[in-house]
């Protein structure tokens, strides 16, 4: 196994790494939208803050050798499944060609108060 960290995504908040590979494939941790050039969460809406936590996933996949076209399931944990449209359609920006299986779910609570928080799985 082999550990990913970027400085151009925010830092683990626990003992885990951002992202490890094992045998091509590699596993992102979810993504909080905190923006690393901040160490704060993005402004704005739930728009800009998928965006936020998108662009985290990317920036780590990038470390590891591949980009978000390489996507092939995603999880989307929200706090509220009222933003369940507008998390698609910034979603579509990023994915609409690729299409990678995925599960959205809402949950009581995320870390630090986030509204959305993203994992992924990738190949090399």
């Amino acid at each position: 196994m082999k550990k990913f960290n970027t400085k151009n995504a925010p830092a683990a908040i626990g003992p885990y790494s951002q992202a490890i590979e094992h045998e091509g494939i590699i596993y992102v941790s979810g993504q909080l939208p905190i923006d690393p050039a901040a160490d704060g969460f993005s402004q704005g809406g739930i728009a800009e803050l998928t965006r936020q936590s998108i662009k985290n996933i990317s920036a780590i996949l990038e470390e590891a050798g591949s980009d978000i076209g390489k996507v092939m399931k995603t999880t989307i944990y929200l706090q509220d499944m009222n933003d369940f449209a507008k998390v698609n359609e910034v979603y579509a920006e990023y994915f609409g060609e690729s299409m990678p299986a995925r599960a959205c779910v809402q949950v009581a609570a995320l870390p630090k108060g986030a509204k959305i928080e993203i994992e992924a799985v990738a190949y090399r």
